[in-house]
Formats: structure tokens, sequence, C-alpha cells
């Protein structure tokens, strides 16, 4: 449905309710067949019922400044009494929070698993670099209330200053890095290995696709998994040393073909792996910086120049972008997530997925219309555009809502970027860590 006649057609009603705003990518008759299909469909008419409560859960992650009764007011999600004036169809907190507990992760997820595969798959076809599909794939941390129930399920990580204040969710996410979309993402605790967490990720890479990978995924058996598995399978990375590979062959200044060996551990825990491993190294400098040496499945020195490969390795960057965006503007600088109890964190991180790539859909769209790669549009204020849209959409008359559609289409067109300045200085630290003892309340 297109979003201009969906928004017109609620406005014939009595108050458009303003999560329409995006049922042109999840119309309700999506959300029920996904609640079907996870036995999560509600039966008995309800004020919240599970369909409704899906677009609560997203609308969390939207409007992190908004309680969690306002994100219902806001959304026009509460069915009131046919009989009681519109005010008194309002729901307590506790309402909710049966609601959320009714729908559970399950549906979530499912809904995030097939909007991405479908959003994602399209979006990388469009933005590829030499008919390649451009992935990233990397993980980070959220916080998660203090909790007795969450810090059993997810973790409290240590250092030698003791316990972390509060218990953290791993996340690890394969992203379309050219337009900022999350194909598929993993949970677990925080004790959990990301590079364990990202295999199924690293499996998900569809034909003929490059996975820009952090030099922490420097893993023979990965890069290896990688490029046999499938057809057009490729890798970049970084070394994490030099000078422990066998050059084969020179292709040009600096752009060598190497022999990688796998080490005897590797080949104990997998006895199919090849003894060798040909690749590709690509040695360069940037000003101010040290030497660096790229690996790569790109064996080919003509269809992938060696520059091209080095400015495409910088592009890993637009995922560390995707974290800030969702941990620093969409979740408000907050401490933690609002869940205390791990089944509805999970079911909240989903949702957070969902919104993000809502989002990034939009402004996708955007960017198409005006030319310009979805990267080069401000997410923070295409973000906040899209707030002050929804809580405007159930103040205003039905009849406004074209005019205001079309402005907001045309203010996102607006939000484009400056050029991204080249980063000057090497990493450091900046501030050093306090070493006054940590305060925290012993648990009884």
């Amino acid at each position: 449905m297109d979003l201009g006649r969906a928004i017109a057609a609620v406005g014939a009603g009595d108050r458009a309710a303003s999560f329409e705003l995006f049922s042109r990518h999840i119309d309700l008759e999506f959300v029920h067949e996904v609640l079907k299909a996870t036995g999560s469909a509600t039966v008995r008419r309800r004020k919240l019922p599970a369909e409704y409560v899906v677009w609560i859960v997203i609308g969390m992650a939207l409007m992190r400044d908004r309680s969690i009764q306002e994100v219902v007011r806001h959304l026009d999600l509460v069915l009131p009494d046919a009989k009681a004036p519109r005010h008194r169809g309002l729901v307590t907190g506790g309402a909710v929070v049966q609601a959320r507990d009714r729908l559970g992760a399950g549906p979530m997820e499912e809904l995030f698993s097939r909007t991405a595969q479908h959003w994602s798959s399209a979006s990388a076809q469009t933005n590829r670099w030499r008919g390649l599909t451009v992935y990233g794939v990397d993980g980070s941390t959220l916080r998660v209330p203090d909790t007795d129930e969450n810090e059993e399920a997810f973790g409290r990580p240590a250092s030698g200053r003791g316990k972390a204040a509060y218990p953290q969710l791993r996340i690890v996410a394969l992203l379309v890095l050219r337009s900022h979309l999350v194909a598929t993402v993993a949970l677990g605790g925080c004790g959990e290995s990301e590079l364990t967490m990202a295999e199924p990720l690293l499996d998900a890479l569809p034909d003929s696709s490059l996975a820009i990978l952090d030099r922490a995924y420097l893993s023979y058996y990965h890069l290896h998994r990688i490029q046999s598995q499938g057809t057009g399978r490729h890798w970049l990375t970084r070394t994490k040393t030099t000078g422990t590979a066998k050059t084969v062959r020179r292709l040009g200044p600096g752009d060598h073909l190497v022999e990688l060996t796998a080490t005897p551990e590797a080949r104990r825990k997998h006895p199919a792996l090849p003894r060798t491993l040909l690749v590709r190294a690509v040695r360069y400098r940037r000003p101010g910086f040290r030497a660096r040496v790229l690996l790569t499945s790109l064996l080919d020195a003509t269809e992938y120049p060696a520059a091209e490969i080095v400015e495409m390795y910088h592009e890993r960057w637009e995922l560390e972008t995707a974290f800030d965006e969702i941990k620093t503007h969409t979740l408000e600088r907050e401490e933690a997530l609002r869940s205390r109890e791990p089944e509805r964190v999970r079911q909240e991180v989903w949702g957070l997925a969902i919104g993000y790539n809502l989002v990034r859909l939009e402004m996708a769209r955007v960017a198409d219309d005006t030319g310009i790669a979805p990267r080069q549009l401000s997410y923070r204020h295409s973000l906040m555009l899209i707030r002050n849209f929804w809580i405007g959409a159930w103040l205003a008359s039905p009849g406004v809502l074209r005019k205001r559609l079309d402005a907001l289409q045309d203010e996102l067109a607006l939000l484009v970027l400056p050029a991204r300045r080249a980063r000057s200085y090497p990493r450091a630290v900046k501030i050093k860590m306090s070493g006054y003892p940590l305060k925290r309340k012993p648990r009884s």
C-alpha cells in the first residue's frame, strides 16, 4: 500500500493511527501472518491485541524519550470502550507489560527475520560494488537493567576493578554497509564468543557478495568457510601482524598473492580444512598512520584494483556508525534498555532492530528520489522528524495528514550531510579510568 494512500484511508475514520507512517513496509495483514505462524495471534479481543503490541514494541524503540504509556497513546493503539469517551480508553503500565508477556520475543524475532531478509537483499542489490553486494559483520554490547533475572541470563562483564554496574547483552550484526540496513542479528550473553555468534551470520551471506570484517575475525577456519560455501562469496579484512604469510607472486606495488597456512590447532578442530589458502595481500599507508596490510579473497588484480580494495575496507566503519546511530541516537544515550526481564529484553531488541530498519528504509527512499547515497542523509535528524510526525499525526485532524506527510518527505530530503573528513589522528585513550573503587551495593 502506498504511504500517502494508507494515511488518507485511515484519515477517513475517527482518528488516523500514526503508526500507519510505515504501513507500506509492514501492514497489519503481514503482522497477522507472522503471529499465526508463531502461535501468538489474539483470539479474545483485548484493548491491546497482539498485532498492536508489535507496534508498541517498535514504538518503544523509536520514541525512547517517551514513557511506554505515551508510546501507546501516540501510536493510537488502545481500543476504547464503545460507550466510553476516548480519554477513558487508556491502559495501565501493568496492562502493557502483561500484553508484552503474552506476545513474547518469538514473533518479534520472526517479524525482524522476514522483513530484514527482504529489505536488506533488495538494498544490497541496489548498492553493489563491481558486481558484489557489500556487507559488514561486527559486534557490540547493550546494557540491560540491573535485575537478578537479567544478570543470570546475560551475565555481567568483569575487569580488574570488579564486575560492571549493569548486565550486558552481546549483539552481532550483519549489515548492508552502503544503506545501513540490518540483515541478520545474533543475540547472546556478554560472556559468549563474538566469533562463535557470528558463524550463522557469515553462513547467511549471499552469493556474489563481499564481507568486510574486523581483524578480530581473522580466523583461517572462518575465512575458508566464507569463500568455500556458495558462489562468489568474498571477504576482506586487515592483518593482525605482518610477515607471517608466504609470498607466492607479485601483482603490483605493495600487492601480492600470498599463502596462509592452517595452524595445527585449526587442523585438529577441523580436519577437512586445506593445509594452505591462497589469498591476496595489499599493503598501503595513509599519512600519519603506520603501514597496514589487507588480506582478501579478491585475487584478480585487474577486476579488483588494489586502490579500490583499500577504499572499500574503510567502508567497514559504516557498521560502527550504525551501532552509534542505534545506541547514541535511537536509545538517546540511556544507560540501559527498558525491560527488566530477559524475554522482554530480547523482544525490545528485536523491536529496536525493526524500528531502525524502518527509519533507514524511509531514508533510502528519499535518498533514491534525490539521487544521493543513503548514508549521506543525517540519521539523527531523520529520526527526530519521524518522531515529531508520529506525535503530530495523533494530534492533527485527518484532513491535514497528507500535507504533513509531504512536508516530512521534503524535510528529509534537506538533511544532506557534508562530505566526511578523513580521520586526522590515530586512535588514542583520551581519559584515564578513575582510580577510585567501584561503589556498588552488594546484593543480599
